[in-house]
């Protein structure tokens, strides 16, 4: 849930600032927000918003400002301790999902990641690397040939989706469910229609996963999801609710977003013969396109909802004690106090894995880094070895971009292309 409308209290605010928050939820906008986020960064850094789900909430787009609030303490990921605020905004049904790491301040956020990070290692990811060539390699074999394909729903999304669903464990007779369920919580918005879809998809996506703990837990395998199921640290084990939550974070998170990058990427590498050229080289250069990419147009648009827990001013804006935050990823690594053109995606940009917040920054630095950057190289290399004449089967600017209300994620809503143009 990202975008909202701009505050009418907010009198600071330049009759530009203004116009350019409260468009945040038209089509142009989701077609391109970054016009709107530079207006923001501009005049209004800090801005009041007025969402529609009536909670008080600020949002931030400089990145020096991004990148401090996402380490800054007084910033609670803990929507627990915003229950009513909670409430209002996703009901009760999310409730027993979010118990866990993404959700939560030390000493349990560190308890958690601790458990998880000894099962979700660096090591564990990079066991993978054949396995997802494999399924790189046998989704390609499947993609038509003649004509336009869409390539999301034939090959951006099951990608990481047969991955995450191998590393925990989801068999493969049920990973199609699994993902419609997850596809209808990304998709919702607000209003009571969409509220009701969302208590039925996380209702069922959380009885589901308490039944594949369950079988795990008699008959344990050697994926993560059996990991969990026996890590512990010094002080015990993941309950049962943080299991499922841990389970449904990374079964959510681990391929929503990079399915959504994969998109961007082949677009704008597609849509930019030159830094295609560039990116293809070799695999350095390739590895290095992506970080820009995560920069130029990341598919976290904005950060998961935060709480002060204290009065806070930045730059010289209240945001009182209780009232919600939100950080703007796409904002901040566009800010052109960072980055130099920001607006233009050079694919040799220097030191920008360093720099970019796609991955966030600080204790919530993504856990699943490692994964999708293993994924989008693997992906895009392969894609492209494959089909180097692939092209875009329209205009890049007539490219349908997400227009659900409040999305989760940034990305196409579909990416047409024609695979071999001979």
């Amino acid at each position: 849930m990202t975008q909202a409308f701009a505050s009418e209290e907010s009198e600071a605010l330049s009759s530009e600032a203004a116009a350019a928050a409260a468009s945040s939820c038209s089509r142009e906008f989701r077609a391109n927000p970054h016009p709107v986020y530079a207006a923001l960064r501009e005049q209004a850094p800090v801005c009041p918003l007025s969402p529609p789900h009536g909670v008080e909430t600020y949002l931030i787009t400089r990145y020096d400002d991004a990148r401090a609030a996402l380490a800054d303490p007084r910033l609670s990921k803990d929507m627990y301790g915003a229950i009513d605020a909670y409430h209002r905004i996703f009901g009760d049904s999310s409730i027993a999902l979010d118990d866990n790491m993404l959700f939560s301040d030390p000493p349990k956020h560190t308890r958690l990641r601790r458990i998880v990070g000894s099962t979700f290692t660096p090591k564990r990811v990079e066991s993978l690397r054949a396995r997802v060539q494999e399924i790189t390699d046998d989704l390609l074999d499947q993609c038509p040939t003649s004509g336009s394909v869409n390539l999301l729903p034939e090959f951006c999304f099951p990608l990481p989706l047969h991955v995450i669903c191998e590393l925990l464990g989801v068999p493969e007779n049920e990973r199609k469910q699994a993902q419609e369920w997850s596809a209808t919580v990304a998709q919702t918005g607000f209003g009571p229609e969409a509220r009701k879809a969302l208590e039925v998809a996380e209702g069922n996506l959380r009885d589901y996963l308490v039944d594949l703990c369950a079988r795990k837990r008699r008959e344990p395998e050697s994926d993560l999801l059996s990991a969990l199921v026996t890590a512990q640290d010094q002080e015990g084990s993941l309950t049962d609710h943080e299991l499922v939550s841990t389970a449904w974070v990374l079964l959510f998170a681990g391929h929503k977003s990079t399915a959504y990058q994969i998109g961007n990427a082949v677009y704008h590498l597609l849509s930019r013969p030159d830094q295609k050229r560039l990116a293809l080289r070799d695999a350095a250069a390739m590895n290095a396109a992506i970080e820009e990419i995560f920069r130029f147009e990341t598919s976290v648009e904005n950060s998961t909802f935060r709480h002060a827990k204290e009065d806070i001013v930045i730059r010289d804006q209240l945001i009182p004690k209780g009232a919600l935050v939100q950080i703007s990823i796409t904002g901040a690594n566009r800010d052109p106090e960072m980055f130099a053109a920001p607006d233009e995606m050079d694919v040799q940009r220097p030191n920008v894995q360093a720099t970019h917040l796609a991955f966030g920054y600080g204790p919530h630095y993504c856990i699943g880094a490692p994964l999708a950057r293993l994924e989008m190289q693997t992906a895009l290399t392969s894609l492209f070895a494959r089909f180097p004449d692939m092209a875009l089967a329209g205009a890049p600017e007539d490219a349908r971009w997400l227009t659900v209300p409040f999305p989760a994620f940034r990305g196409l809503a579909e990416l047409p292309v024609v695979l071999d143009p001979s």
